[in-house]
């Protein structure tokens, strides 16, 4: 077993063993229990009753933090030439479209989110085996296919997340920076909790959300009471 440091045995002494906390409590300790020297990222960890093998039960979908997430998003837009400017207007990273399909082929994918058109989706679709194992794939479902790309950039770089159950059943999303206030990350934990309740999928049976945990960037895990999560 890994011996703990200084500061990972303070950070434990705080927790108390066994014990659930509200979401509130949870998202002012998570503070008080980080000590890196960095501005951390906060986490959230859902583990849902579901069985993501099935399609029924897949969990997906898209929210927006109040507060949002407090990372630099790099945003590159592949659209044709008459839409460029409103990429750019947004506040695009890169734009273009048969430039950075031949950088992606060469092994390029130094950006967080890609926002295509449907109308190109013919070009971009040969991406797939590069960008789908890095998550970097423009889906439909996930709001970066659209014609409406100035609109997608000003959201994702707005706070606009995108979050799929993984095939334990678990989804894991960053919901802030530790150096946002208690409340804030308070207000964005609970946006994307109450928005994955309203995608309990017909098909899953018993407890949806079975156990709740927020954690930082090299910190334990703090494991929230679900029933004091209002609105799930």
């Amino acid at each position: 077993m890994a011996r703990l440091t200084k500061n990972q045995k303070v950070a434990l002494s705080k927790i108390e063993a066994n014990k659930s906390y509200s979401l509130q409590d949870a998202t002012s300790l998570v503070k008080d229990i980080t000590n890196t020297k960095f501005d951390s990222s906060v986490d959230i960890d859902v583990r849902l009753g579901v069985d993501p093998r099935k399609a029924n039960q897949m969990v997906r979908g898209i929210a927006t933090l109040p507060h949002g997430t407090g990372k630099t998003v790099r945003v590159l837009v592949l659209c044709t030439p008459d839409k460029e400017q409103e990429a750019k207007d947004a506040g695009a990273d890169y734009v273009g479209l048969d430039d950075y399909i031949a950088k992606i082929e060469g092994g390029w994918t130094d950006v967080d989110i890609i926002i295509t058109m449907p109308s190109v989706m013919a070009k971009v679709g040969r991406l797939g085996r590069i960008l789908g194992p890095r998550n970097l794939m423009p889906n439909p479902k996930s709001g970066t296919v659209t014609p409406e790309v100035g609109k997608a950039v000003t959201e994702v770089k707005g706070g606009k997340i995108d979050f799929k159950v993984d095939k334990t059943g678990i989804i894991h999303t960053s919901i802030g920076k530790v150096s946002f206030s208690a409340d804030k990350i308070y207000e964005n934990a609970l946006e994307v909790l109450q928005v994955i309740s309203k995608l309990k999928p017909s098909a899953a049976k018993g407890t949806y959300f079975k156990s709740i945990h927020i954690s930082s960037t090299m910190s334990p895990g703090i494991e929230v009471e679900t029933k004091t999560v209002a609105g799930i």
